[in-house]
């Protein structure tokens, strides 16, 4: 699972620089993509960061940095699509990929806490 997360998570930022790449040149674009460009591609750095967390708590606080990134780069997708900047269905696979991530990082998070708190 760590591996294909690894990829995964990389796989959605070259998504999100390849989508800041087809924005229009209009300056409310290059603000809004900027903002989406920087947390989107760091959710795959906060993972990798996570994944080498010294002790669990490190770990559960680095996934916690994962969903906050997460929840930033959907905020932007918002601001495209209600801006009229993009139209929906150009980010719907983002979307997509946002909140199937979102809903896996939640699982993670609750599953090490149980483990944690077993012990």
């Amino acid at each position: 699972m760590q591996k294909d997360l690894k990829e995964r998570t990389k796989f959605f930022a070259l998504r999100i620089i390849k989508m800041y790449s087809s924005l229009p040149k209009s300056t409310e674009a290059k603000v809004l993509g900027t903002q989406v460009l920087r947390s989107g591609t760091s959710v795959g750095a906060n993972y990798r960061e996570a994944s080498r967390g010294r002790s669990k708590a490190e770990f559960v606080a680095k996934m916690g940095d994962c969903l906050k990134e997460l929840e930033e780069t959907m905020y932007w997708f918002d601001l495209l699509i209600e801006g009229n900047i993009l139209p929906k269905n150009k980010l719907s696979g983002l979307l997509q990929e946002s909140k199937e991530l979102t809903d896996i990082f939640v699982t993670i998070i609750k599953n090490t806490k149980t483990k944690v708190k077993k012990k």
